[in-house]
């Protein structure tokens, strides 16, 4: 399995004026690349090989006064990072999507480069732990926990963040097989992510979305200030490397929230369901489409999936569908409208919070998708055949709370 780990750097003056030169430089040869690129299309109609490109880089070593200063593997993969950009335009060509051609970098959008395979360690000196890069500098790095004893390096890239922070993102290879469906998992979660709270699972345990508004609010009062200074200024510098930090903490509190989320869900059980969702899908939705992307589903979930296959335990994506519709307990489908939060069933009488309710579903779909079999419940005889559905207006009669009653609470919520 493949992991990253990131650190942060503590580089001197001395050794930020070289990272810039050297991500200078492989900028140069990216854009370079490119040209001759869409030279060789121009002159055999055709693209040429990742190959033939990167045989041209001894020769521009003689000519290119400061190329020889860079570590070989650093350029082989500038190379190879511009026909991954042209994989990815091919990808969204092919589902509809309307591309136009690579462009130029300039020094703003070339943050980073990579040594793959060779040329980085990381040693001892002086006390402190440092990262060793081929024809640059050992630079000082924060080891803020620990890489495990059965990993391979394969890779590092350091990269500088729009606040000027440098950072060394290593790739990780570890020998592990993914864990197997256990026979009768003693420990198992559904989990129903949603928006007034972030996470409701089948223990009972509700976790509220985080609350940012603070950090949303100073940051637009950052951006109307930055939008009033003249662009290229030194006030205009120095205002946007502030919003630049305030985009990143308000980035390093939410993924800290779903980094200790998801770590909890992986430590404690040994099986856990969550739902498939169509985040895209949702996102491009224009009802609730601003909540949606500040609740990063999809990374959480992508969390929470790699950190399952890492401490052991099974993790598995079921079909969304219905869950929030179908009874726990008979399964009768009830149609819920969204400011109806608690589920009521007219065909067997249970009652239960409306995210509780998908949790045990999700559960139960789970359990039913390794073979396992159903969880644990008692058995209702029901009033109503299993697949009839139910209106909405029928779960008001039921006895739910009026529509009044329900938006208010989700207010106060």
């Amino acid at each position: 399995m493949y992991y990253a780990y990131k650190y942060r750097l503590k580089p001197s003056d001395a050794h930020r004026e070289e990272l810039d030169r050297h991500r200078d430089i492989c900028r140069q040869l990216y854009n370079h690349t490119l040209y001759r690129l869409n030279e060789y299309q121009d002159e055999h109609g055709e693209l040429p090989s990742m190959t033939a490109l990167r045989s041209e880089l001894p020769d521009l070593k003689k000519w290119w006064d400061g190329l020889s200063d860079v570590y070989s593997k650093v350029l082989q993969t500038v190379v190879e990072r511009l026909f991954d950009n042209l994989k990815g335009l091919s990808a969204l060509k092919k589902n509809g999507y309307g591309v136009g051609q690579l462009k130029w970098k300039p020094p703003r959008e070339f943050r980073s480069f990579t040594y793959s395979q060779s040329g980085f360690k990381l040693d001892k000196k002086g006390g402190q732990t440092v990262l060793s890069l081929s024809k640059l500098a050992d630079i000082p790095i924060r080891l803020h926990r620990a890489i495990p004893d059965d990993a391979k390096l394969k890779q590092v890239t350091v990269k500088k963040e729009p606040t000027g922070e440098w950072f060394a993102t290593f790739g990780v290879q570890m020998d592990r097989e993914p864990p197997e469906p256990p026979e009768n998992p003693e420990k198992c979660v559904g989990i129903d992510v949603g928006i007034l709270k972030y996470a409701h699972d089948t223990d009972g345990t509700a976790v509220g979305s985080l609350d940012l508004s603070d950090e949303r609010e100073r940051l637009e009062r950052e951006q109307r200030k930055l939008s009033r200074k003249q662009h290229g200024s030194a006030t205009y510098e120095k205002q946007r490397r502030q919003v630049a930090e305030f985009h990143a903490d308000l980035r390093r509190k939410r993924r800290d929230f779903l980094h200790k989320l998801s770590n909890y869900y992986a430590r404690e059980y040994d099986f856990v369901a969550v739902e498939d969702l169509n985040v895209k899908g949702m996102v491009e939705s224009p009802s609730n489409s601003p909540n949606t992307t500040s609740a990063a589903w999809r990374t959480f979930l992508s969390l929470l999936e790699y950190k399952c296959e890492r401490e052991g335990t099974h993790f598995v994506a079921v079909n969304p569908r219905g869950t929030t519709k179908e009874c726990a307990s008979c399964g009768v489908s009830t149609d819920k409208p969204l400011w109806v939060r608690e589920h009521s069933c007219p065909a067997c009488g249970f009652e239960a919070d409306r995210d509780a309710n998908a949790a045990w579903n999700i559960r139960s779909r789970g359990l039913e998708d390794v073979g396992v079999g159903h969880s644990e419940s008692t058995p209702v005889e029901t009033a109503l055949p299993v697949d009839t559905p139910v209106s909405a207006k029928r779960v008001v009669e039921a006895g739910s709370p009026t529509l009044k009653e329900q938006t208010a609470s989700a207010v106060s919520e």
